[in-house]
């Protein structure tokens, strides 16, 4: 895969994925990346909620992908998030394994009460 190939896709499916996020957070009272968001440096340059004042929470991702392509295996492409693996992968003497790593943060304003 080529870096442009890489970058696309993971923009591509980091929106999806946030999309898909916002959808189920409205259904919860919760909001993904809320528009109005701002800091307070007063509170230690943490995130706030403009309208309401409320805290918004910063999720840190640290992603790895792993790509790997053998002589004797179908090859795959794996994403790996802390022990838990998801994807193909195939067994091959002979193995090329590229792997790149995704680190991204989104703003999170979970349901109050």
């Amino acid at each position: 895969m080529q870096l442009e190939e890489f970058i696309s896709a993971t923009f591509r499916q980091l929106i999806d994925g946030v999309m898909s996020a916002q959808e189920y957070a409205t259904q919860k009272g919760a909001r993904v990346n809320p528009a109005a968001t701002a800091f307070r440096t007063d509170q230690g340059m943490r995130l706030w909620d403009r309208n309401d004042i409320a805290p918004i929470a910063e999720v840190e991702f640290d992603v790895a992908v792993t790509a790997t392509e053998g002589k004797e295996s179908k090859g795959g492409i794996g994403i790996f998030v802390g022990s838990v693996g998801v994807g193909a992968q195939g067994r091959s003497d002979v193995t090329n394994q590229s792997i790149s790593r995704i680190h991204f943060s989104l703003p999170l304003k979970l349901p109050s009460t």
